[in-house]
């Protein structure tokens, strides 16, 4: 038996995963175009996604708000508890 032939060897283990650009120029033309569609095609799928998203979360809130009272309120106006606090007295200095 050869030492040579248990040997792990990683070159043919990493030309067979590589990706290797097609010789004939018009399957590069083609590949090339088939890309720019895929990567348009996830982008216009993550923005119709996105929009979806957010329609459904608008419509959740107005829906669940339907059976409440919404009262009118004055932005004016400020409500709270207030105390008058008076002013201590405070011993005179000679």
């Amino acid at each position: 038996m050869s030492v040579h032939s248990f040997r792990f060897d990683t070159s043919r283990m990493r030309s067979a995963f590589s990706p290797r650009k097609p010789r004939n120029p018009l399957l590069r033309v083609v590949f090339g175009i088939a890309g720019l569609a895929l990567l348009g095609l996830l982008i216009f799928l993550s923005v119709f996604v996105g929009a979806a998203m957010i329609a459904a979360g608008l419509s959740w809130k107005l829906l669940s708000q339907r059976g409440r009272r919404s009262a009118v309120q004055d932005l004016n106006v400020v409500e709270g508890e207030f105390q008058v606090v008076r002013k201590p007295v405070l011993p005179h200095s000679p």
